[in-house]
């Protein structure tokens, strides 16, 4: 499903992947533009998954986003309250976060629901969380993968 303003999983900030979806996912919200199906896993999932990594409270990240940072400040602010990361933190981050799905406990029976799901092509090119969000949403491509970490 296209969701006008919602950033793909690939964007960065400073670096770092998700981060920008997440803060987008809480200003639509707020705007009351988010679709109900995303309700469920706000400050869960890969949003829980990345405050938990920087050893920050969503709930915190949410007021900051609706104070009006920005992506860059909000994640700065994250560096200040819970902890900065290095560059192999980000590697170790950003690896586990793109191919999260892929060979993994989601491998044989999530993936393959989600595809089912969402009535994408179970052609073997939605291998992980990521494809199937990307995809869902109208932005996935061949090797988008590649791209996001050049």
């Amino acid at each position: 499903m296209k969701i006008e303003g919602i950033k793909g999983c690939f964007e960065k900030t400073r670096g770092i992947f998700y981060f920008a979806r997440m803060c987008s996912k809480i200003r639509l919200h707020a705007a009351g533009k988010l679709p109900e199906d995303y309700f469920d896993m706000l400050g869960k999932g890969f949003d829980g998954r990345t405050c938990r990594y920087v050893e920050v409270n969503y709930e915190d990240v949410k007021l900051q986003v609706l104070a009006g940072k920005s992506d860059e400040e909000v994640l700065e602010w994250c560096f200040a309250r819970g902890r900065r990361l290095t560059d192999e933190q980000v590697l170790i981050y950003n690896s586990f976060m793109s191919k999260r799905g892929w060979h993994d406990d989601e491998s044989d029976a999530f993936i393959p629901e989600m595809i089912r799901h969402y009535g994408l092509p179970n052609n073997g090119t939605v291998l992980t969380d990521f494809d199937l969000i990307e995809m869902d949403e109208g932005r996935w491509y061949p090797d988008m993968w590649r791209d996001a970490w050049k």
